[in-house]
């Protein structure tokens, strides 16, 4: 009968206790997977010169114009974002070189010389350098007429690689400017006979512009194609800029873009 009284109050004990059970045993077990992490959306710097239209130029304290619509088009197409830095045109490229930029876009002239330092995206755009005149300039219609004049011009441009070699040959002194108002101006006041710009934005820069003084002479000088410059080290930038433009440039975007901007230059 002990022994017996004793089986009988273990059995009892150990129903007591699994009762009872730990103050957390009627806490549901979770068994959801760990909440996932948003991806980070990558943020690239590119540098831009703001004294460019209609490619880049300030209105009303923000950056429009075809490239700065352009890249926020690719942004949105491949899934990153950007920090646009104003500066001068010359500093650019060098800019990317020493790794304070990821990129740049600024009507770059696509050519052999800057891709020895950067990678540079198909073109999106066909420019080509023209001259530019006072308004009341007879003299100069074409390079040949560039014989002791003096040509005025922007740093670091294809157009001052081009005035540099008119230069030379044809004996005409290049005075040299860290941007287009500048040079413009030099012009307009008959301090300069020429200057060398990109067709597209002297073309729109006279048809806004009135007052602006100046005519562009002769045919096109060259015939320049536009890219977006990413530094070498960044090759997987490259690949999605050029898939974004081949898909701007597919579903007309990039001509809707362009449009915008050019028809300002009819009217």
């Amino acid at each position: 009968m002990k022994k017996l009284g004793t089986v009988l109050l273990a059995t009892v004990l150990a129903f007591s206790l699994s009762a009872c059970g730990t103050p957390n045993s009627n806490k549901a077990v979770d068994t959801a997977q760990p909440t996932k992490k948003p991806d980070v959306v990558k943020k690239y710097t590119f540098g831009t010169d703001a004294t460019y239209p209609p490619f880049e130029f300030e209105k009303d304290g923000k950056y429009v114009g075809i490239d700065i619509e352009l890249i926020n088009a690719i942004a949105k197409e491949e899934g990153f974002e950007i920090e646009l830095k104003p500066m001068n045109f010359k500093g650019i490229i060098p800019a990317i070189t020493a790794k304070q930029l990821d990129g740049a876009l600024a009507g770059i002239s696509i050519t052999d010389e800057r891709k020895q330092v950067v990678n540079l995206s198909d073109s999106y755009y066909k420019a080509g350098l023209s001259l530019v005149v006072r308004e009341d300039n007879t003299t100069i219609k074409s390079p040949e007429d560039l014989k002791g004049k003096t040509i005025a011009i922007k740093k670091g441009t294809s157009g001052a690689k081009l005035a540099d070699e008119l230069g030379k040959k044809y004996g005409a002194e290049v005075k040299y400017f860290d941007d287009s108002p500048s040079m413009y101006q030099e012009v307009a006041n008959k301090n300069a006979d020429v200057t060398i710009e990109d067709f597209p934005v002297i073309s729109y820069k006279i048809a806004i512009d009135p007052n602006s003084k100046l005519k562009i002479v002769g045919d096109r000088l060259n015939g320049d194609l536009y890219g977006i410059a990413v530094s070498k080290e960044n090759p997987d930038l490259l690949n999605k800029i050029n898939d974004g433009l081949k898909k701007l440039k597919d579903s007309g975007k990039l001509d809707q873009i362009i449009n915008s901007y050019m028809a300002t230059s009819s009217k």
